[in-house]
């Protein structure tokens, strides 16, 4: 009996030669003829061809023993072989952007996958209030590549040139390189900052040149922003 209905239609795969890009908004496709990519541990959905996935743990020696020290866990896999491959991350949705000799610094939970040509570390937010929450840790991604994020719904890119930029550290995602961050606590006074406040202690500050993306919920509560 055949099958009616327009479903193998409907969400066909995409045909494309790039090395990342979007199967839809939650999932994507990756092509292994560009070279390795780094993809988050368990992203993986399913794959046609000869495709390989290596455990990285967290990034080699060095990248083990920051996390040990800041409670930082970045665990990637390399793909590589020949053939396609699909990624995912419990539904989210997934942003993806081309670095051109270019930095951005990503909370660690939000990283989906980034071309191997991109080099990544863990690394401090240094920020006058950082003290007062414990320090902040984020992943530096620099150099040239694709880069996949993911965000709990649709975010919002803020333009800090053109005003004071506030997020909330538990909803902000990444920002680009030319943007700096602060720590601003709450100045609604103590009354804040005990039982029937705001919950907005503090909030990261950002200035400078570039891009703060911002996601609709506050979940970022692993990887990046944590002490």
């Amino acid at each position: 009996m055949p099958i009616h209905g327009s479903l193998f239609q409907d969400f066909q795969e995409e045909t494309t030669s790039d090395q990342f890009s979007l199967q839809n908004k939650k999932m994507l496709k990756v092509q292994t003829g560009h070279g390795p990519v780094l993809a988050k541990i368990g992203s993986m959905v399913a794959y046609q061809g000869d495709v390989r996935f290596e455990n990285q743990g967290s990034g080699g020696v060095s990248k083990f023993l920051k996390q040990a020290t800041t409670g930082e866990g970045v665990k990637m896999m390399t793909c590589t072989g020949t053939g396609e491959f699909f990624l995912a991350s419990d539904a989210t949705e997934i942003q993806v952007i081309y670095l051109e000799n270019d930095m951005i610094s990503v909370n660690g939970n939000n990283i989906l996958a980034f071309s191997s040509s991109i080099e990544w570390d863990i690394h401090r937010v240094h920020a006058r209030g950082a003290t007062m929450t414990g320090g902040l840790y984020n992943v530096t991604l620099r150099g040239s590549g694709y880069v996949a994020i993911t965000t709990k719904g649709e975010p919002v890119a803020l333009d800090v040139s053109g005003a004071p930029t506030f997020g909330d550290a538990q909803a902000v995602v990444m920002w680009t390189g030319g943007v700096t961050m602060d720590i601003k606590v709450d100045t609604g006074g103590l009354k804040s900052m005990v039982r029937g406040g705001t919950g907005e202690t503090f909030q990261m500050a950002f200035g400078g040149r570039g891009y703060v993306l911002v996601q609709p919920a506050e979940s970022v509560i692993e990887g990046g922003h944590q002490s």
